[in-house]
């Protein structure tokens, strides 16, 4: 059994009727034994939803944010409060997940550092009222069949790793201990909303990716509340195999392990033809789930995707057939269609087998 279940799509995501919404309850099932029996598909690219919608400056300002100083066009979080109409038809994925980048070090770019907290809970309340909608509707679906919400917690437009001044390769613009009370608020409102999991996604930097981490870590520690599973997924951003930092993929898996992940994966930058090596490579040094959710081909001259979903679907499928995923779904420019058509080549295929790879100290 597949990725059946017709859950919310990035564009479903969006909603803000509450603005400070009540803390919700999480599903208390295990999706480690899913994931034992069948290939798990998240939710496609918001963005690209986002962009269907022709949106103008005043649907991003709405009324509450009138006069707001600067531009807040392209702040696409911010819709979840100011736009709770936008919706998208549903997906058959398993896994779906809200807004990735309201932190207050991103939202610093709008001025709204402020409103990381309460974007956070929107944003994740959205996707669990959806969920838990579609479960009400769906009475004789079992726990175990999902769908799940995951609180995504994208990359930052600062990195730790990478100076930002190519005349002084020693300066940084922030600090990790910045960088991780950032993901910390981040993790609070996720957790807060009511997600089931935490996803670190699109990582260029793994130094931010480790402050994440630490991030949650910290948050659960200070809390005492249940620990949530995470995934984890990096991207590669070329035909070199390396993260814009530098490192190769073996050393990101070897970077994180420590933090014991639900699943690591690679999503973003790469079409599904030019990510199968990684995913390959990938499959076969991670001791835990593998995750793979490729844009749409890549962008042509405009800037656009031009993969159909039934291209995108019958790479994924392949990778499926040859083992190397338990995680499947689609980044930037993937659609519902292309969703859905993944969950169909996927629906009767068996999941990845996690190997035994063999423990050895690298210096």
């Amino acid at each position: 059994m597949t990725g059946d279940a017709p859950a919310p799509s990035a564009g479903s995501r969006i909603c803000g009727d509450h603005i400070t919404p009540e803390p919700a309850q999480p599903m208390t099932t295990n999706i480690q034994e899913a994931l034992q029996h069948r290939i798990l598909v998240i939710d496609g690219a918001m963005g690209t939803m986002i962009q269907r919608c022709k949106l103008e400056e005043s649907d991003y300002r709405g009324e509450r944010f009138t006069d707001w100083p600067s531009d807040l066009k392209g702040n696409n979080d911010l819709l979840c409060i100011t736009r709770p109409d936008i919706s998208s038809s549903s997906s058959s994925s398993n896994i779906a997940h809200p807004d990735r980048r309201p932190q207050a070090v991103s939202l610093a770019d709008y001025g709204m550092s402020a409103l990381a907290l309460e974007l956070n809970l929107a944003a994740a309340a959205c996707a669990r009222r959806a969920v838990d909608t579609y479960r009400q509707r769906h009475p004789g679906r079992k726990p175990g069949e999902g769908p799940w919400v995951a609180g995504a917690i994208g990359p930052m437009n600062k990195t730790l790793s990478l100076s930002p001044d190519v005349n002084n390769p020693g300066f940084r613009s922030i600090s990790f201990d910045e960088v991780a009370d950032a993901y910390r608020e981040q993790v609070h409102g996720l957790v807060e909303g009511g997600v089931d999991i935490l996803l670190i996604e699109t990582i260029f930097d793994t130094l931010n990716a480790k402050a994440a981490i630490y991030a949650i870590s910290r948050y659960f520690r200070e809390t005492g509340r249940p620990e949530l599973p995470l995934m984890i997924s990096g991207t590669i951003t070329d035909a070199s195999g390396r993260t814009l930092s530098g490192q190769t993929l073996e050393a990101f898996w070897t970077s994180v392990e420590h933090a014991t992940p639900l699943s690591i994966g690679l999503n973003c930058a790469l079409g599904a033809d030019q990510m199968r090596a990684h995913i390959e490579e990938l499959s076969a040094i991670a001791t835990c789930y593998t995750s793979a959710y490729p844009n749409a081909g890549l962008p042509n001259a405009m800037g656009e995707y031009d993969e159909t979903p039934e291209q995108t679907a019958h790479h994924i499928e392949e990778w499926a057939r040859s083992g190397f995923v338990n995680i499947v779904g689609g980044c930037c420019g993937t659609t519902p269609d292309h969703i859905r058509h993944i969950a169909d080549h996927v629906r009767t295929l068996r999941p990845r087998e996690r190997p035994q790879v063999e423990t050895t100290t690298i210096t």
